[in-house]
């Protein structure tokens, strides 16, 4: 099964995207310590492309994709922004890092995901979840 979603770049976007999750891992049956990781993954994502990709800019879209197969669930979060080098992020963990208020969606989206893919120069990331795991 495959869904795609579009998106505002705005807060209210997240809102939509937190009903969305509920219902696909009510709908596939997820366990509740899933759950709370693609909830919070995803939302860090979502959150990502909003407010660094697409700097808030209104007229500019988020793209939702999700599909599943009976072991994994995966969504891709794409925006419209000019990207950014993922593969040179400041560590978050690091004591002159730690009281910076931003930082953390990736190290958390790499920490909650079983996988965690970039492209598009950034601008498209795709995390899957292995759902035969505990």
């Amino acid at each position: 099964m495959a869904q795609q979603l579009e998106l505002g770049s705005t807060s209210d976007s997240i809102n939509i995207v937190e009903k969305l999750i509920e219902t696909i891992c009510t709908s596939y049956k997820v366990n509740e310590n899933h759950y709370g990781n693609i909830l919070v993954a995803i939302t860090e994502a979502v959150n990502n492309a909003i407010y660094h990709g697409n700097k808030s800019d209104p007229g500019k879209k988020i793209h939702i994709a999700f599909k599943s197969d009976p072991s994994k669930i995966t969504f891709t979060v794409r925006d419209e922004g000019k990207g950014f080098d993922y593969l040179n992020l400041p560590d978050p963990t690091d004591p002159k890092n730690l009281e910076k208020p931003t930082g953390r969606g990736v190290f958390l989206m790499h920490r909650l995901a079983d996988q965690v893919e970039f492209s598009e120069n950034g601008n498209c990331v795709s995390l899957k979840f292995d759902l035969s795991a505990n």
